[in-house]
């Protein structure tokens, strides 16, 4: 499950594509800094095409989909290829098709009700977004001791500067962040910049689990 891949690698790169070509060359800079996953957004149109490529020019790679608001966005995603799915929110039918595909679901929560919620259909793994805005590394902390079978994923305001506070609580899976691909870097096709920046963000969640 891609569950097991996220919580070795510990850090899921939210992807934002413009061309199909994008979700390739993305993903091959990132693993060649040692982080062979990504989140490519529903953000634009091209989301679907970029998957779907990026599924079959790089099989070593774990390829989700974020940004999914929709159930129509799940099903397109999966029918590419996606081995997970990201909301910013709760989907009660993406939820449900997921589970009914027995795809990887992480559903966006960041109150205790809505947290409650999304474990109420059946999840234990949640997207903590914006994390900075909603009280970062302390809220989680704090989130800890009334669900302590629940793991997050921090997204939003996440950045090498802050990465290890976050992989240092035990209730955090992996972090997800765009400081490793920014918009201009990918417009601008700096691929081996985006290979450096994942390297780094690689060592340090790396340095921080020994």
């Amino acid at each position: 499950m891609a569950f097991e891949k996220i919580s070795e690698i510990k850090i899921v790169p939210v992807v934002k594509v413009f061309g199909a070509d994008d979700g390739v060359n993305v993903v091959k800079a990132l693993a060649a800094g040692g982080i062979p996953v990504a989140e490519i957004t529903y953000r634009t149109a091209a989301a679907g095409d970029a998957i779907a490529a990026a599924v079959a020019e790089c099989p070593e790679a774990l390829i989700g989909a974020g940004t999914v608001t929709k159930l129509s966005e799940a099903e397109d995603a999966v029918s590419r290829g996606a081995s997970f799915i990201v909301s910013p929110g709760y989907s009660d039918a993406v939820n449900a098709f997921c589970k009914e595909v027995g795809i990887d679901y992480v559903p966006g929560a960041v109150t205790p009700t809505e947290i409650m919620h999304a474990v109420e259909g059946g999840n234990e793994v949640i997207k903590f977004f914006p994390a900075s805005v909603y009280g970062g590394a302390k809220a989680l902390k704090a989130l800890g001791a009334p669900f302590p079978g629940i793991k997050f994923i921090p997204t939003g305001g996440v950045s090498a500067e802050n990465l290890a506070e976050f992989l240092a609580l035990p209730n955090v899976l992996a972090i997800g962040g765009s400081w490793m691909v920014k918009d201009s870097l990918i417009v601008e096709k700096k691929f081996a910049a985006i290979t450096e920046l994942a390297a780094a963000a690689r060592n340090i969640a790396e340095g921080k689990l020994l």
